[in-house]
């Protein structure tokens, strides 16, 4: 079901100041390739990619959000992509352990980073990429699988994070992180590329969130979906034209940003952008 908004009755939205992780990409780079964007064959500007960058963090503190920094590590071009270090739920920071060799240096960085700030922290036994597959709604913690995170690490996350999971099932390579074909508008306000997920995922979808904004295989392959929002600010991929204009339509307030650097290494805004949910 596709939500529609008759024309004046867009509702109104309410902007909240957020906190936010970042890494600047001063070591980034394609030197391997551990999903379809990825082509060491094709060249990187890593000054182009620091100064989109640091638009997107200058974006960020405009609209009135805190965005603290994790010093980026040598031999990690790929910590940039701050969302999958951790989850962070009520001050309680879920570590990430990644699935490919190539980033597993992150997730201790991260945790430490957490650890020495005094949130309480869960180094994981299971594969979880972070935010790159788990995103909070207010009534579930979605957790991607297919591609990279896996079901025992789903149960790990709801058991120390305390929040009820709902797994959904990933098909297309071209979306390996839930990040990337999903997003969280605004407490249960979802959008999602339906093609990305299984049949089964995409009924269970369909049941909790009647009213999604459905997106298109175009605007999901420009990483449209890969989107931060404050509950009315919605920093997206410039290149996702359509996603915008619905994004208007329900009344939300879409602000595009070039991040085509980045999206080299198969990321963008979301991807660069870990939320710091504290305690109450």
């Amino acid at each position: 079901m596709t939500s529609t908004v008759p024309a004046g009755t867009a509702p109104v939205r309410t902007a909240r100041p957020r906190r936010y992780l970042m890494c600047r990409p001063e070591h980034f780079e394609v030197s391997y390739a551990i999903n379809p964007w990825m082509d060491p064959a094709k060249p990187v500007d890593t000054a182009l990619a620091v100064a989109q960058w640091e638009r997107l963090y200058a974006l960020y503190l405009s609209l009135g959000h805190r965005v603290d920094l994790i010093d980026p590590l040598p031999g990690l071009p790929d910590m940039v992509y701050a969302a999958n270090g951790a989850t962070v739920v009520d001050g309680r920071a879920l570590g990430a352990r990644f699935r490919n060799a190539e980033r597993a240096a992150e997730g201790p960085a991260y945790l430490e980073w957490f650890r020495a700030r005094g949130f309480a922290t869960h180094d994981p036994a299971h594969v979880n990429e972070g935010e790159g597959d788990l995103l909070l709604t207010d009534g579930h913690l979605l957790a991607g699988r297919g591609f990279r995170s896996v079901s025992a690490g789903h149960a790990e996350a709801q058991e120390f994070l305390g929040r009820p999971v709902i797994g959904l099932d990933l098909v297309d390579p071209r979306f390996y992180h839930l990040d990337t074909a999903l997003s969280v508008l605004d407490g249960d306000r979802i959008m999602y590329y339906p093609g990305a997920f299984s049949a089964g995922s995409r009924a269970v979808l369909a049941r909790l969130f009647p009213d999604a904004v459905l997106v298109g295989e175009e605007d999901a392959v420009a990483f449209g979906l890969n989107v931060v929002s404050d509950g009315l600010n919605v920093v997206l991929p410039e290149a996702a034209a359509g996603v915008a204009a619905r994004l208007r339509d329900h009344g939300f307030r879409p602000i595009g940003v070039d991040l085509s650097e980045l999206l080299k290494g198969g990321g963008s805004v979301k991807c660069c952008t870990l939320e710091i949910r504290e305690a109450a």
